[in-house]
This record gives C-alpha cells, sequence and structure tokens, in this order.
C-alpha cells in the first residue's frame, strides 16, 4: 500500500480521535456545570424555604398578634395592616413588587425571579399557615419577633434572594444619588418609625425600633457567616519564620507579598492569612516568639470560602 496513503489515513483516524476526545472533554464540562449548578439550586431553595418558615413564625407568632410593627418594607406592610383590613399577606407582596422590578434591573434577573418566588411563599405561609401566639410579654415580642424575622431574611439573603425589598431600594437609590446604601436605609427606616409615632404612639415606635435592630442584628450575623474571620497582614524581618509558624503551628494558610519599606525602600516580604478570633491569641504569641517589633495589622471578614481556613478544626 503507498505510504503516503497509509499516512493520510493515520492523519484522518487521528483527527477524529482527537475530535472525539474534545466532544468527550466538553460533555464532561457541561455536565459538572449541570451538577453544580443543581447542587445550588438546591441550598438555595432550602435556605430560601426555611427563611420564608422564621420569617412567617417571627410575624404570626409574634409581631402581628401584637400590634408590634418593624422596619424596612415589612415595617410598611404591618403598618397598612394594623390600620386597613387589608390582609398582611397581599401588602406583603405588593408593596415588595416594586423594589424587585428594581432588583431585576438593579442587580440580576435571576435574583429578581427568586426573590418573587420567595416573597409569595412567605405571603402562602403567612395566611395559610396558624402559627400559635407565643407570647403577650412586650420586650419579648419585640426581641424574639425582631430575630425570627431578622433570621428569615438573612436566610433568604443567603439563597440569593430578599423576603423585603428595602436593600433593592437602598442599591438602586445609592447608584442615582451621593447618598451610601447605609444612608438610604437610615432614613427610610426614621421615616417608617416617625409615622408610628404619629399613628399609633411613642410607646409602639420605640418597641418597633428594638424589633427592627434585633432582627437587623440577626441578619448580619446570619449574613456575615457563624463565624468571624479576621484578616491578618504581617511585616517582619523574620517573615519565613512567621511564614512557617502560621502553617505548621496554626495549620493555616498563608499568603506572602513582595514589597518595600517605606523609608528605606529596602524589599520586604508581607505575610496575609486568615483566622478565626479564637485563634488571634495564638498568632500573636507564634510572632512575639520569632518577632516582638513585628508590624501586624487586623481587619474584620465578612466570610470566607476555600483554602485552608474551613478543612482544619481549632487545636
Amino acid at each position: 500500500m503507498n505510504p503516503i496513503f497509509n499516512y493520510m489515513i493515520s492523519e484522518a483516524v487521528r483527527h477524529r480521535l482527537k475530535k472525539r476526545s474534545y466532544k468527550s472533554t466538553q460533555f464532561e464540562k457541561a455536565v459538572k456545570s449541570t451538577k453544580v449548578e443543581f447542587t445550588h439550586l438546591m441550598r438555595d431553595s432550602f435556605l430560601i424555604l426555611l427563611g420564608v418558615l422564621s420569617a412567617g413564625f417571627g410575624l404570626r407568632g409574634f409581631l402581628l398578634p401584637n400590634m408590634f410593627i418593624d422596619g424596612g418594607v415589612m415595617g410598611i406592610s404591618l403598618t397598612i395592616a394594623e390600620l386597613t383590613e387589608i390582609p398582611l399577606s397581599i401588602l406583603i407582596v405588593v408593596i415588595n413588587l416594586p423594589f424587585i422590578v428594581m432588583g431585576f434591573s438593579t442587580i440580576s434577573r435571576q435574583f429578581a425571579v427568586k426573590s418573587i418566588v420567595a416573597i409569595l411563599l412567605l405571603a402562602i405561609t403567612v395566611h395559610f399557615i396558624p402559627f400559635p401566639l407565643i407570647t403577650n410579654d412586650k420586650l419579648l415580642i419585640a426581641i424574639f419577633g425582631g430575630f425570627f424575622l431578622g433570621l428569615g431574611i438573612g436566610l433568604a439573603i443567603r439563597g440569593g434572594s430578599v423576603i423585603d425589598g428595602t436593600e433593592v431600594l437602598a442599591i438602586f437609590l445609592s447608584k442615582k444619588t451621593s447618598l451610601t446604601v447605609g444612608d438610604v436605609i437610615l432614613i427610610f427606616n426614621v421615616l417608617i418609625f416617625s409615622v408610628a409615632a404619629y399613628v399609633f404612639s411613642i410607646e409602639i415606635s420605640l418597641y418597633a425600633i428594638l424589633t427592627y435592630l434585633a432582627a437587623s442584628k440577626t441578619v448580619d450575623f446570619v449574613v456575615s457567616g457563624i463565624e468571624e474571620y479576621v484578616g491578618v497582614t504581617i511585616i517582619s524581618n523574620d517573615s519565613d519564620k512567621v511564614r512557617l509558624a502560621i502553617l505548621k503551628k496554626l495549620g493555616r494558610g498563608c499568603t506572602v507579598y513582595c514589597g518595600k519599606r517605606g523609608h528605606s525602600m529596602v524589599d520586604t516580604d508581607i505575610i496575609y492569612t486568615l483566622l478565626t478570633r479564637l485563634e488571634l491569641a495564638k498568632l500573636h504569641t507564634e510572632i512575639d516568639k520569632i518577632d516582638k517589633d513585628a508590624f501586624v495589622v487586623m481587619h474584620s471578614i465578612k466570610d470566607a470560602k476555600g483554602g485552608m481556613i474551613k478543612k482544619r478544626p481549632l487545636e
């Protein structure tokens, strides 16, 4: 057989095998991507459902039967529900709807869809599930009503949605004005509590502020993560020893940057690591053993993912 013909056949076979291998790789990537998306969807759905149940329990078990209100869009809904005969379940949907439309254009379509589903589920939960009245004590109502409502809002945010559109409004207005997100939320809630003081009483307004504080702190706790992390930057003449101490004594990872000292412009290594608050004392001890004059800067971290931060237990 002609050698040239044999070469052409072998090249054709090689090309087909390469093309088949490429298709197989692409298929595996698509399957892996689909599995990841499905896993995330299931996790988000579970968090949203849990959040809806928690918020519904806070509303029906504490706030609504005792004429208590909260801040944000939920506070507006509760106020109107107390002043009119419109069911809270309808108000939750109607008043949140404009903010979800804002979320569609400001954040993403997926966020808007998840939020609509979460708000509808909350409305159904509030309307149909007969949560029992837990207590008539005003202090307990304000604290625990705010806690369960905040827990629900935080879990919904963790699931990629909202059941209270206040933050969506804040993000939208912060892009259109010079106000920050915190400024918008503060102004919004001051107006709500002022209206509550005028329409109901100053006492109810004060309890509403307490409810809001309990809810907002719970939201921060849930969204920021159960563990609080601290980012630590270390500049030392014995940076390599500090690096080894972090790796071996604390069992944590670190990143080394190349930098220069401001006065002398001498090259120096900058170490950055992430720890839980409970490990800070041990880190300071190890650094002092190596270099008492080391420059250490610490700052709070909302949450952390990946790397070694959640792979090793505290020793």
